[in-house]
């Protein structure tokens, strides 16, 4: 038969698409009979044109731009769940955030930009840094409608506030518009304002008084008025983003939560609650009530600290999950007056979930007036934070299910606020490349939900 052995391998890959790798090994099984490896030899004329294929998809690929193919399929298409649950019953028009309604899936992929958080433009439109690249995306179709390149040096941090975006790169304070004068989308640098020379930026925020704040991590709070900096050096280190209070700045180092208040146009530290020598944890997370929490990574057990927004005393203290089994990174937001916590031990790299893998997991609400945990949920969500929409009363998890077969299936999941349970989980990628990498979870204007992944972005929104 003609073409016989062209049939075979595109039959593998059709099963490798449709189970996951274990068709690969059992492809690899059939290679230990001397037949079958003297009839897949192939010859010259054949391998040559295997190479030109190869070489022409990594070509068309490589030229075209960032944002205008889906993300690849990935193996166990058929081993994997598409949809599991029940769509919210909610009235319609009511909640910017996915209901589980017939979802639709997006993607595009940039080339494992390593991006991490999203923001949104006065359009709509997405903000984003990818490595040393500031990046604006269309919302519907993912697709790129401008770069700029940033300064090197330290990874780059961004908010945005006030119908600009601020990035704080090489050293820098940058003030970008994302539209030209004629209202086409454009990055254009507006302003610009040198920081004295330390650390590599960890955070950056407005406040009330459009003011910027900027952390780095050699302890220092930066704050910018127009092109005046001011300094505070609160003796510590900072791994961790800040937070923007109506009030106050708040900062989690490794030895202390730091509140901070602007005297006139000075940083002027307000109090300091110790924390022993913490490296990893969440950014601190501001609630309705005033209260300021911070999950912290510690021996033996991940701690959730409330402390008080005036005084900075400990209010509520909880250990959560298991012992040597328990840590976060970045994954504690605000859910009401209470917190969503997850368990992200375990997560090193996309190592860590190939093959079907999962990690430790967990996912937990705290009920911080009375200082409990309210329920709690075996879901693995890897890495990168939630996003919480109060209005629909649900969480949305980037999470992962463990797989025999060694299928990696990526969901959207949505999790009832009140009761943990899983509402609906819509599948968005499989492979290592829909992997989210510490990218967290962000609710559009338009309802959709974004997550930045290794190999580009996700969009997840309800049929129209």
């Amino acid at each position: 038969m003609r073409f016989a052995r062209t049939a075979a391998l595109l039959g593998v890959a059709l099963l490798w698409w449709a189970v996951g790798p274990l068709a690969l090994v059992l492809a690899a099984a059939a290679l230990c009979s001397r037949r079958v490896r003297e009839w897949l030899r192939p010859t010259r004329r054949v391998l040559g044109w295997w190479v030109v294929g190869v070489l022409a998809v990594a070509g068309v690929l490589y030229v075209l731009p960032d944002g205008w193919v889906r993300l690849p399929p990935g193996p166990g298409a058929l081993v994997t769940p598409a949809y599991v649950g029940r769509p919210s019953i909610l009235p319609a028009g009511e909640v910017a955030a996915p209901l589980g309604d017939s979802p639709q899936v997006t993607t595009r992929s940039y080339g494992a930009p390593d991006c991490r958080d999203v923001g949104f433009d006065p359009r709509g439109r997405l903000v984003t840094t990818c490595g040393d690249v500031l990046r604006l995306v269309d919302p519907d179709s993912l697709r790129q409608l401008a770069a700029k390149d940033l300064p090197g040096g330290c990874p780059p941090v961004f908010t945005v506030a006030g119908g600009r975006v601020l990035v704080v790169a090489g050293g820098r304070v940058l003030t970008v518009a994302t539209a030209d004068a004629e209202g086409a989308p454009d990055l254009t640098t507006s302003a610009a304002v040198d920081l004295p020379e330390g650390g590599c930026a960890t955070g950056v925020g407005v406040d009330r008084r459009n003011r910027t704040w900027v952390s780095t991590e050699d302890g220092r709070v930066a704050l910018v008025a127009g092109d005046r900096v001011r300094l505070l050096d609160l003796h510590d280190r900072v791994r961790r983003p800040l937070t923007i209070a109506p009030d106050a700045v708040y900062v989690a180092g490794e030895h202390a939560l730091h509140k901070v208040i602007a005297t006139g146009d000075r940083p002027v530290a307000a109090w300091a609650a110790r924390s022993d020598g913490v490296e990893r944890g969440s950014a601190p997370v501001v609630l309705p009530s005033g209260l300021v929490a911070v999950a912290d990574d510690r021996d033996p057990r991940l701690q959730v600290v409330v402390h008080r927004g005036d005084t900075g005393a400990v209010a509520c203290r909880l250990e959560l999950f298991d012992d040597d089994e328990s840590s976060t990174d970045g994954g504690l937001v605000a859910a009401d007056d209470g917190l969503l916590v997850l368990n992200q031990h375990g997560y090193d790299g996309p190592l860590s979930t190939a093959l079907g893998r999962t990690t430790t997991g967990g996912v937990a609400r705290v009920d911080v007036p009375r200082c409990r945990v309210s329920w709690q949920s075996d879901l693995d969500a890897p890495s990168g934070a939630p996003a919480v929409s109060p209005e629909a009363g649900l969480a949305y998890l980037y999470t992962k299910r463990h797989s025999w077969l060694g299928a990696d299936a990526w969901y959207l999941t949505a999790v009832d606020l009140r009761s943990g349970r899983t509402t609906w989980a819509q599948r968005t990628g499989l492979g290592v490349l829909a992997d989210n990498h510490h990218g967290s979870v962000a609710l559009g204007p338009d309802g959709a939900a974004y997550v930045p992944v290794l190999g580009g972005f996700v969009r997840v929104a309800d049929r129209s």
